[in-house]
């Protein structure tokens, strides 16, 4: 590790690293010359012993079940909520900061759960367990747009729709689309949907994960108790989350 102040460097792990969301978090340390010292790729035994490009380097991925995390000063979490369960816990006890894009630790009173441009003071709370929560992404940009205009005048009630695109269920649910759309352009065979409900290529989807006993689905359910924690747990919201055929690009 170098000296103080601006030119210290940090170990940095990325949990998840073979996945869309790790590859992205990789581009974004990259574009944003994140003072890196080491960087250690994890993922699962299937995907370890493969190798991955970080600025300029060849990085083989480790097995995230053999790792040593006491090295590590930071850890970008994102390899799914049952992963994030069971090692986020033991990176956070080796010394870790851990940020987590799971939805696991998201309503854990002891875990902050943080938009910088929203509630930055509320990191703070780290030192609890060790956890920084991130909170889903409809969540995320919603807040951003709201927290103005709730400093201003005091937002009551919220109604929200989202139009989110198939990236956020992952690879296989973009690949799902584009064998869809290929389908319908130039065969007659149709692709049947194994991500979705329904075909999600030219088709609208009313339904972000399953539906709960109040008649909302685990999405929209998500937006309403993060909204409640980050901003304020006086705000009243009803959101309806809906897959639409594109990429990438949430809007609401």
């Amino acid at each position: 590790m170098s000296s103080q102040g601006s030119s210290k460097r940090y170990n940095v792990a990325v949990v998840g690293a073979t996945g869309n969301v790790g590859r992205e978090i990789l581009n974004i340390l990259e574009e944003r010359n994140f003072p890196v010292n080491e960087i250690f790729l994890l993922a699962s035994s299937r995907s370890a012993g493969t190798t991955m490009n970080f600025a300029g380097r060849e990085l083989v991925v480790r097995d995230l079940a053999e790792f040593d995390f006491s090295g590590v000063q930071i850890g970008l979490f994102s390899p799914g909520a049952k992963v994030s369960s069971q090692y986020a816990p033991k990176a956070a006890a080796a010394g870790c900061v851990v940020v987590d894009n799971t939805s696991f630790f998201r309503m854990d009173p002891e875990v902050p759960l943080v938009v910088p441009e929203v509630n930055p003071q509320a990191i703070a709370q780290y030192t609890n367990k060790g956890i920084i929560a991130n909170p889903n992404c409809s969540t995320i940009q919603m807040v951003v747009a709201l927290k103005p205009l709730h400093d201003a005048a005091t937002i009551r009630r919220v109604v929200v729709s989202t139009y989110q695109a198939v990236s956020g269920a992952g690879k296989e649910a973009m690949d799902e689309l584009f064998e869809q759309t290929r389908a319908v352009y130039a065969t007659t065979l149709r692709v049947p949907p194994k991500k979705f409900p329904k075909e999600i290529a030219f088709n609208l989807i009313p339904q972000i994960d399953v539906f709960l006993e109040n008649g909302y689905t685990k999405e929209e359910m998500k937006m309403v108790n993060e909204t409640k924690k980050i901003l304020d747990p006086a705000i009243r919201l009803t959101a309806t989350t809906v897959r639409v055929p594109v990429f990438n690009g949430h809007s609401e």
